[in-house]
């Protein structure tokens, strides 16, 4: 009787092991908690498609990157960390990593084409002004204007198809530009053919979109810099964010030491009169500069940061639009902008004009008080004049040469200057 009851007793406490093994079995929380050998979950970044823009795609810029984002190939600047938070979405721009190999990782700029607050006052007007409504699928609204109808028509994109749109870079438009744009476009595969055949409408929303917002993208794939220009590499965009190679605003440099400042001065010299006598018989001029407009790159090399103000003029077409034609005026047309701002002249932009803007707005800053005399006088005097609009007789080229002549000396040749080291200590140039 004893051994039965044992035996009965042994056969209860099975069945009940047998029940809390399936308890925990059927508890995620228990059994992960029970189990310390339970597989460890990666990190991962909780990207939204509103975060990057996606959800208003076709109208944004293009999707070449979004794989990297998803695959956690480009992160923002807290990538070693271990929760991965995302940084707040009305910045506008972002440090990032960026990789190819998932070992090595260099630095990236993401970047918005504008501030959220502008891109979301621009969707509403969009759907209030189109449909007259205050929320609205954006790609409809833009598909059924007069202006995108023509652009699915048209083989080639031509100057009529971008008039009035407030990019400075379209302001004066000759033929040649406007077919650089098609054959380089990078969010399409590259047909290198000046005709819009290889753009779908999709293609060709998200390209009118871009133009219409900010041509800095553009800028960056149709003038690369692995061609000698002075932009940082484009590459990709993904919804409505950029991805460039990384620079340091130039305002970083302003308590530079002497020999860093002269240095920088004297590259921006260079890329100012680059951007008026270059092989292909552009003519670069800035409707605007700040400290952000110009960049450095970690060897010490400065580069135009932000192309969002660069007008162009073709000196070797001229230019396919009289001013009264730029001043037509649509949806696409005010999409950043007030629609009543006025357009510049195409025929009042003269060769020193950015020359002037930076003598006023950045080389002071850079160059204020850093030298000993009468060196710091000569330069004093020299950006006073400049900044007051130079002699009538005194080109750019003639002003550069003579700002340059009194900075060569002071610069120096050692590892800081990356770019030109150690080709500087065998050069009579440097």
């Amino acid at each position: 009787m004893g051994r039965w009851i044992c035996c009965l007793c042994s056969r209860v406490a099975d069945s009940l092991m047998l029940l809390l093994v399936l308890a925990l079995s059927c508890n995620p929380s228990t059994a992960a908690t029970a189990s310390p050998s339970a597989p460890h979950i990666k990190p991962s970044y909780s990207f939204g498609r509103t975060f990057l823009g996606l959800d208003k795609c076709n109208a944004c810029i293009g999707t070449s990157i979004c794989k990297k984002f998803f695959k956690e190939e480009i992160r923002f600047d807290t990538w070693l960390s271990s929760h991965l938070k995302l940084p707040p979405s009305y910045l506008l721009s972002y440090s990032g990593n960026y990789t190819d190999d998932a070992k090595s990782w260099r630095l990236v700029d993401i970047t918005r084409l504008t501030s959220k607050y502008r891109h979301d006052r621009a969707d509403k007007r969009i759907c209030t002004s189109l449909l007259k409504t205050k929320t609205c699928s954006l790609e409809r609204a833009l598909r059924r204007t007069q202006r995108f109808q023509k652009w699915l028509r048209a083989k080639r994109l031509t100057p009529d198809l971008v008039q009035g749109l407030s990019s400075p870079m379209l302001r004066c438009p000759s033929q040649r530009l406007l077919d650089r744009i098609v054959r380089r476009y990078a969010e399409v595969p590259d047909a290198g053919s000046i005709y819009m055949d290889h753009l779908t409408d999709r293609d060709k929303l998200r390209l009118l979109y871009t133009l219409s917002v900010n041509s800095h993208p553009i800028l960056l794939q149709i003038f690369p810099d692995v061609e000698g220009w002075p932009f940082p590499r484009y590459l990709g965009s993904c919804g409505r964010l950029v991805v460039s190679a990384s620079t340091q605003p130039l305002r970083d440099f302003y308590n530079a030491a002497p020999e860093v400042a002269a240095d920088l001065a004297l590259q921006l010299l260079a890329v100012l009169r680059s951007m008026g006598t270059n092989d292909l018989n552009y003519f670069f001029y800035f409707t605007h500069v700040d400290a952000g407009t110009f960049g450095v790159f970690s060897n010490g090399h400065l580069f135009i940061r932000d192309a969002s103000t660069l007008g162009i003029i073709d000196k070797e077409e001229g230019s396919q639009l009289i001013d009264g034609q730029q001043e037509y005026k649509d949806i696409f047309s005010c999409l950043t902008v007030d629609c009543q701002s006025a357009f510049v002249s195409c025929n009042s932009i003269r060769e020193k004009h950015s020359l002037v803007m930076v003598c006023q707005e950045l080389l002071p800053k850079l160059l204020k008080g850093k030298f000993l005399q009468p060196v710091q006088e000569k330069i004093d005097s020299f950006l006073q004049r400049c900044a007051d609009g130079l002699a009538d007789d005194q080109g750019m080229n003639e002003a550069v040469a003579e700002l340059a002549e009194i900075l060569k000396p002071l610069r120096s040749c050692d590892s800081r200057f990356a770019y030109r080291y150690p080709d500087c200590k065998y050069s009579d140039k440097y």
